[in-house]
């Protein structure tokens, strides 16, 4: 277990001590998608839910959750995020959307986590407002794009 850095020489899961990093911009990129039934799709784009606007409300969830990841992931350490940018695309022919989460800081841990924590909790908030006229939507691809930063640089997905 030596290479997995959440887990301590005797084995037991410690938080990782950061403390003798350096302070450096960090950036990361999270990608999820979640397909629905095209007539769901179509209620979220015409605005016609009356929950309200879909992706406007999955948008603040979103951010919310990248502030609250260290609550929900145990060994996540809490951060000063600078910026998390959220976007989303409709694909018709599909019938999915895509949602797309850019998370931002200064620090001495990056902000994988943040981002991917918030690409999952802006897919659920969709479910959440859309399951009573579409429980069979599914969420898939959620996984992490890009991240900058810190002692291991910039790494990319292949096919990002």
């Amino acid at each position: 277990m030596s290479d997995l850095t959440h887990f301590n020489q005797q084995g037991h899961a410690h938080m990782v001590d950061v403390g003798d990093k350096s302070i450096t911009a960090r950036v990361a990129v999270a990608t999820g998608v979640i397909t629905m039934q095209a007539d769901t799709l179509q209620m979220i784009t015409e605005g016609r839910h009356k929950k309200g606007d879909v992706l406007g409300i999955a948008r603040i969830a979103a951010i919310m959750a990248s502030k609250r990841t260290p609550d929900l992931i145990p060994l996540c350490h809490p951060i000063g995020l600078t910026h998390v940018d959220v976007s989303f695309s409709v694909d018709q022919e599909a019938s999915q959307i895509s949602c797309q989460v850019r998370t931002e800081t200064r620090s001495q841990t990056g902000v994988e986590m943040e981002a991917l924590t918030a690409v999952q909790i802006a897919l659920l908030t969709i479910y959440d407002m859309c399951k009573a006229v579409d429980r069979g939507m599914c969420m898939t691809r959620i996984r992490l794009l890009e991240k900058q930063g810190g002692k291991s640089g910039h790494w990319q997905a292949a096919d990002a």
